[in-house]
């Protein structure tokens, strides 16, 4: 899933609630280091921070009950399956015997204890527009709108690199200073500025961490390992990432490839995928990290998506694969502008509909209206009417209630944004035992999943579909105006999706007890 260089923008140019209901449950002073950490669990009414009620669903809702096993599947970078906090949690296949190099239950991966991964050994990748350049001109629509949108961002990351090297330059001037190879904003401050080029230096890192937080280096280091990937791997013609896998992409009978080990060559390069399964299942109340939302989860590991686009093949086989081996819940929290092979995964999503598997996909970060500009894995065609009944797509909030309880990197639109959930600073697990706030409808998402596992364990009995519907329809509403959008386009949020609402975890919980009586009738 895409991200936002936002901490480099600024170097560039170098239920019903009414309009008196927004001033009632507006948080007025900052949210403390606790709430922050938990706040997507907590409800809008008490607490007045728009989380989706999770604390009071456990409280109120589930104080004694005992769920089932809910196995959800995490297709994405892979998982660090030793992290402390997700102890207990990873799938292990019942069917296979571990490492004996045999395929015991004759699904076609061999030892596929915790899951399967369909990347091998291959990490950065390049964009599916790039691939689309590479293969040649073939006078399509499709390549020309590639290429526009390929010049685009090279450009633009080109300007984003001009920024990274001048903070840099700026950062090894302060490090030269202090004869040290990092810093805190604390002693950047206290730097002697006499000489004109410190005081530069310093005014620019004053200016980076002022944006960035007390993280201010760790930031740096990250923007520019985005921007450095993006013009080494994601935008290289010339790069071919899939070599190291060994296989054709764009041979859907070509299957025999990936290994078993599902964080990959190096579990640091897992960062995304183990803070997903963490939102979805780090251990509840045990004083480390943050909560999962859900309990009685079993994640299972499916590493799909590399530093760059995932293929469709890969998306196509992880989603076959949970459904074939007993997931209910798929969480895809990555997308892409270009899918050449759509139809391979339409056919799985459908595929998993028949399996009874509820797909809760990101709505993407591109700050755009995906009722006009594209956004794949969808579940329609024509961006109107939707083939399957078990896709649930997720937009991003905020922490801030008011006109920008809407993430401002957030896709949207009325007909194929289904609902909201906090996306916004979110605090879960990292490889190698850390933890850390990250953002993006890639949070959102495993938040949505976590809800939607919550309902599948304490009432089996409903359908995926009905867990869909349940979700939208027990939302929060909100009425007043928001904005949308990198360019802050103002509209109601009720026109901003599909239901018009925030996921609500109590509201949902209650939804599905009187569903499921009914249906027992």
């Amino acid at each position: 899933m895409k991200t936002k260089l936002k901490f480099l923008i600024f170097l560039l140019p170098l239920l019903s609630f009414g309009q008196e209901a927004q001033t009632l449950y507006t948080k007025k002073a900052p949210l403390t280091e606790q709430e922050l950490k938990r706040w997507s669990h907590l409800d809008l009414e008490k607490d007045t921070i728009p989380g989706m009620s999770v604390d009071k669903a456990y409280a109120e809702l589930l104080k004694n009950k005992k769920g089932a096993k809910v196995i959800v599947a995490v297709i994405d970078s892979g998982v660090d399956i030793d992290h402390p906090d997700l102890k207990g949690t990873i799938w292990t296949n019942p069917k296979e015997i571990p490492n004996n190099k045999k395929d015991d239950d004759k699904n076609g991966y061999v030892d596929d204890i915790h899951g399967w991964n369909f990347l091998g050994d291959s990490y950065n990748e390049t964009l599916e527009m790039t691939r689309i350049l590479k293969k040649g001109d073939d006078g399509s629509e499709v390549y020309k709108k590639a290429l526009a949108d390929f010049k685009k961002e090279q450009k633009k990351m080109m300007s984003y690199k001009e920024s990274i090297d001048f903070l840099y330059e700026a950062d090894k001037a302060i490090r030269e200073e202090l004869k040290k190879d990092d810093y805190t904003l604390e002693e950047l401050n206290n730097v002697s500025s006499v000489k004109y080029k410190l005081y530069q230096s310093k005014t620019v890192m004053l200016a980076f961490a002022a944006d960035a937080g007390t993280n201010f280096r760790e930031e740096l280091i990250s923007a520019k390992n985005q921007v450095y990937d993006k013009l080494n791997y994601n935008l290289n013609t010339e790069f071919d990432g899939r070599k190291i896998v060994g296989d054709n992409p764009d041979n859907f009978d070509d299957k025999k490839y990936g290994n078993n080990k599902v964080f990959g060559p190096n579990k640091e390069e897992t960062e995304h995928g183990t803070h997903v399964a963490g939102i979805i299942a780090q251990q509840r109340n045990n004083k480390i990290g943050g909560d999962g939302v859900a309990q009685n989860v079993q994640i299972m590991v499916l590493r799909a998506v590399p530093n760059g686009d995932e293929y469709d093949k890969d998306i196509a086989l992880a989603i076959r694969y949970a459904a074939d081996n007993g997931a209910k819940i798929i969480n895809g929290s990555f997308g892409k502008d270009f899918s050449p092979h759509a139809e391979w995964v339409w056919d799985a999503i459908k595929y998993a509909e028949s399996k009874d598997v509820l797909f809760v996909h990101a709505a993407g970060n591109d700050g755009k209206d995906v009722d006009i500009e594209e956004n794949f894995p969808t579940d329609t065609k024509d961006k109107k009417t939707e083939f399957v009944t078990n896709f649930l797509q997720i937009g991003a909030l905020n922490y801030e209630y008011g006109e920008k309880i809407i993430a401002d990197f957030s896709n949207y639109g009325s007909k194929n944004v289904d609902i909201y959930a906090p996306g916004v600073k979110i605090y879960a697990t990292l490889p190698n035992n850390k933890f850390k706030y990250l953002e993006g409808t890639s949070m959102a998402s495993p938040n949505a999943a976590g809800v939607a596992a919550l309902i599948r364990s304490y009432y089996p009995n409903l359908k995926a579909h009905q867990v869909k519907e349940i979700i939208m329809q027990s939302g929060t509403p909100i009425d007043m105006v928001v904005k949308v959008g990198e360019e802050a386009e103002k509209r109601n949020f009720s026109e901003a999706s599909v239901s018009g609402k925030m996921v609500n975890a109590y509201n949902a919980l209650k939804m599905a007890e009187e569903v499921s009586k009914n249906q027992k009738k």
